[in-house]
């Protein structure tokens, strides 16, 4: 007998655009939570069915939902051939409810990045934004009831925090786990979310009968949450923590998500990602390089790590003409002014570095914001040191793909901060993000690290991320569905 799950995330495994003559045309969706689930899901067993329910983010995607409601025979599948469906939210809703509360509100209450004395202002306008977040999740909710009651249902991320509440109150006898991608913030910092908003998010989230989290720190933060917050009665097991409210019990577990090494191994050695590979080679002269391949989203911290590279070429004059630092950044939420603000500054600290350091036969940074999977991999390959310095970040997987990729084995210099330090900090370079006179001493040791050991420390790292594979990651959270 068949066993059926259902995916629910803001992002698909599938968008669409419009070619020139008017049709419509599908390509994968992108997204590190999508490659992870992606490549957990293939992992299933084959008598399982899985369809994914997902948002229509763009017009081709409205279009492509509206055309498969209404003609039976144009299902949307992704890939591997799984059904898809498009959910044509409202746009109103869907930007208010994305841009105003889940980006500009949860992601940056998550990552802690308010600058509270001038931001959050929640007044009537995020109130507004608010009720459309509610219709968001109610459309999700709808959507998961009508597909398949009694079925297990994997809900994903801050986007769709209420929805398992709302589901069970549908479909009560649904099984149903929410994962988080990012950290959760602490009751302190927590609360400053509007109380009534705080308590709603939080009792969305214990509609699930699995919550699970990519590290301990964000588990632990949650527990506390729903203990100060809630009052609910909180009880911490070696596994992470269970809490009971208002006669439910949720089951909140960590789970460490790695990389699926054979298929990343793979496509580094495509032949695009090779010829990247050796214009880069060419143009780093033989020196070393300082690889980071990041979004520029605020919480990834880019600017703090070209000041930590500006620190030691300052500091350690001696590396002046003798490495090059290649930042692969991909634009990210242009819609907010926050983050257009933010890559311009990062274009201007790139281009001072350059002034004061460069000289005829030496550009100390090559900087490139444009989305090129190919260059990036290949930068991760010519990789002797790779710098991931987040603020704060539920998991980074680039900090495990670097030294699975690198061809000679790089130094991982890590925050303390993302989620992977619990998983690789045994090998790693951990720093303060917020230290630029240590993270510019953890780049010096990276590059002056026999290669012997860094080729050891990469090896680790590659062992520790394959134990985490997407596929054992998912198969975790089914296995506690039950």
């Amino acid at each position: 007998m068949n066993q059926r799950v259902l995916v629910a995330s803001n992002r698909g495994p599938v968008s669409f655009r419009f070619a020139d003559d008017g049709t419509l045309s599908a390509r994968r969706g992108g997204g590190g939570m999508i490659a992870g689930m992606m490549s957990g899901l293939a992992g299933l067993s084959a008598d399982t069915d899985t369809t994914w329910i997902c948002a229509a983010l763009s017009e081709a995607d409205r279009a492509a939902a509206q055309r498969a409601a209404s003609q039976p025979d144009q299902e949307i599948l992704g890939p591997g051939d799984m059904p898809v469906r498009m959910l044509d939210i409202p746009q109103e809703t869907f930007d208010a409810a994305y841009n105003q509360v889940a980006n500009s509100a949860l992601w940056f209450l998550h990552h802690m990045l308010f600058d509270t004395p001038d931001q959050p202002r929640f007044g009537a306008a995020f109130q507004r934004a608010w009720l459309s977040y509610v219709a968001y999740n109610e459309a999700f909710a709808a959507a998961l009831a009508d597909a398949a009651p009694g079925d297990r249902v994997l809900i994903q991320d801050y986007h769709l925090a209420l929805a398992p509440g709302m589901l069970r109150a549908q479909a009560p006898d649904t099984k149903i786990s929410h994962f988080s991608h990012t950290p959760w913030a602490p009751p302190a910092y927590y609360r400053i979310l509007p109380d009534q908003i705080g308590r709603a998010v939080l009792e969305g989230m214990l509609g699930a009968d699995h919550a699970g989290f990519l590290a301990a720190p964000w588990a632990d933060a949650f527990l506390d949450c729903c203990r100060d917050i809630l009052g609910a009665d909180v009880a911490r097991t070696e596994a992470g923590g269970r809490v009971s409210y208002r006669g439910r019990v949720t089951e909140v577990r960590v789970h460490a998500l790695g990389v699926d090494v054979p298929a990343l191994r793979a496509r580094g050695a495509a032949d695009d990602v090779g010829a990247h590979v050796a214009a880069l080679s060419e143009s780093a002269g033989g020196r070393q390089v300082i690889v980071r391949v990041d979004r520029t989203e605020l919480s990834k911290n880019v600017l703090g790590g070209l000041a930590a590279y500006r620190e030691l070429l300052i500091t350690r004059p001696r590396w002046r003409g003798r490495v090059v630092h290649l930042a692969c950044a991909y634009p990210s939420r242009s819609a907010l002014p926050e983050y257009r603000a933010y890559t311009e500054r990062v274009y201007r600290l790139a281009a001072e570095i350059n002034a004061e350091f460069g000289t005829d036969d030496w550009t100390p940074l090559v900087l490139e914001v444009k989305d090129d999977y190919a260059r990036s991999l290949a930068a991760l390959r010519v990789a002797d040191v790779l710098l991931i310095n987040p603020i704060r970040d539920g998991m980074n997987l680039v900090a495990q793909e670097g030294p699975v990729l690198s061809d000679r084995g790089c130094a991982l210099v890590l925050s303390r901060e993302a989620g992977a330090a619990g998983l690789l900090g045994q090998d790693a370079l951990l720093v303060n993000p917020f230290d630029i006179g240590e993270t510019a001493d953890a780049l010096d040791q990276a590059l002056t690290m026999p290669a012997a050991e860094r080729r050891r420390r990469a090896d680790a790292i590659a062992v520790a991320t394959a134990d985490r594979a997407p596929a054992r990651w998912l198969a975790e959270q089914l296995t506690l569905l039950g």
